[in-house]
Parts: structure tokens; sequence; C-alpha cells
């Protein structure tokens, strides 16, 4: 039992159970933005558009009957006055509830994506934005050049920049390792090639 305290308190701060309680409390705020945007925003106006399209007041009220079942509708004194169909004893086709569920799938679908192209986006730009950290100094240097340190452009200007100048110098290394090279050789040429040198001379000579 006196393990017990230790061992809850190891497993409540672990990585995963922390991060799986961040994600449903998100979670839950997340849904309720979505279910916001979607229900008082979006569904309304597809709704509207639709109602007129059927020409009936609501999308609850598109209906096809397989079977109609009326009932008297009757005034303040019981005198029959007109007659209306009994949704509950009548058998239908409820397409209004059926277009509302694939209505409510589609804005949640479409409202998830948009947000989590959002999401992604600065995601991705905040990745980028870490690869490009500047250190004190070449943020300095950038200032005196007359660029922006927290601009991505200036900062992607810069890095190009100072790449394009590490290759020159890389190039002009390499270059001058191999005319070291090349001088090592010619001071200090191998029995092959004194060989090659001698056989060059006697061919030249008339």
């Amino acid at each position: 039992m006196k393990n017990f305290f230790p061992e809850f308190k190891k497993f409540i701060m672990r990585g995963n159970v922390v991060d799986m309680s961040v994600g449903v409390i998100v979670g839950s705020a997340f849904t309720a933005i979505v279910n916001g945007l979607g229900n008082n925003i979006l569904k309304p106006l597809v709704n509207w558009i639709l109602t007129l399209i059927f020409g009936a007041n609501s999308l609850s009220e598109v209906y096809t009957f397989l079977k109609e079942v009326y009932t008297d509708v009757l005034d303040e004194v019981g005198n029959v006055v007109g007659r209306e169909i009994d949704l509950t004893q009548s058998i239908y086709i409820d397409w209004g509830a059926f277009i509302n569920a694939i209505i409510n799938f589609l804005i949640t679908a479409l409202v998830l994506f948009f947000i989590l192209k959002v999401i992604n986006k600065l995601h991705e730009n905040s990745e980028s934005l870490k690869k490009m950290r500047l250190s004190s100094a070449q943020k300095k240097e950038m200032k005196a050049k007359g660029m922006n340190p927290h601009k991505k452009a200036d900062i992607e200007a810069y890095l190009a920049e100072q790449k394009k100048l590490a290759d020159d110098a890389a190039a002009a290394e390499a270059l001058a390792l191999a005319e070291k090279a090349r001088l090592e050789r010619e001071a200090n040429p191998t029995a092959e090639e004194l060989l090659k040198q001698i056989l060059a001379e006697l061919k030249a000579r008339p």
C-alpha cells in the first residue's frame, strides 16, 4: 500500500497520460467550436437554401408518404373544421431528417478540413522558423545589412546568401587543394612519372 501513491504519481505524470488529458480537453473545446460554426452559421444558411428549393417551411416537412392517416381538426367548441395528416399514425419517408444528417456530416467534415488546414499551415510555418533559427551574431549581421531578423523572407534570403558563400568557399578550397596536390606531384614525381618525362624528352630530340 505504501508504494501505491508513488506509483500512482509516476503513472499520472507520464507523458502519454498528460498528453491524452490535454487532448481530451482540447478536443472538447474543438468540438464546441465545430458544432457552433456548423449549427449556428453554416447549417441555417444551407437549410434556408434547401427550403427555397423544396418549398417547405423547413426540412422537417419534406416527406414522401407511403400511407397517409388523417385526423380531424376541431375548433374551440369541438366542431370539425378540417383534417390534417397524423404523422404518428402515417407511414412516410422522412427526407428532411436524411438530408439534415448528410448536411451535418458535410458541414462537420468541411469545418474540420479548414481548421486542420490552418493548424497544419501554422505548424509548418513554426517548424520552418525553427529550422531557420539564427544565432545572435547572425541577427546582428542581418541588421547590419538592413535585413529584419524576424521576417521570414529576409531570413530565407540571408540563409541563401550564407549558403552561397559557403559553397563558393568550399569550391575555392577544393581548387586550392587540387592545385596544391598538382604542385606537390610536380615537385616530387614518382618513378613512373620520371620515366614518362625522360621518354617525352627523348622523343622530342631530332
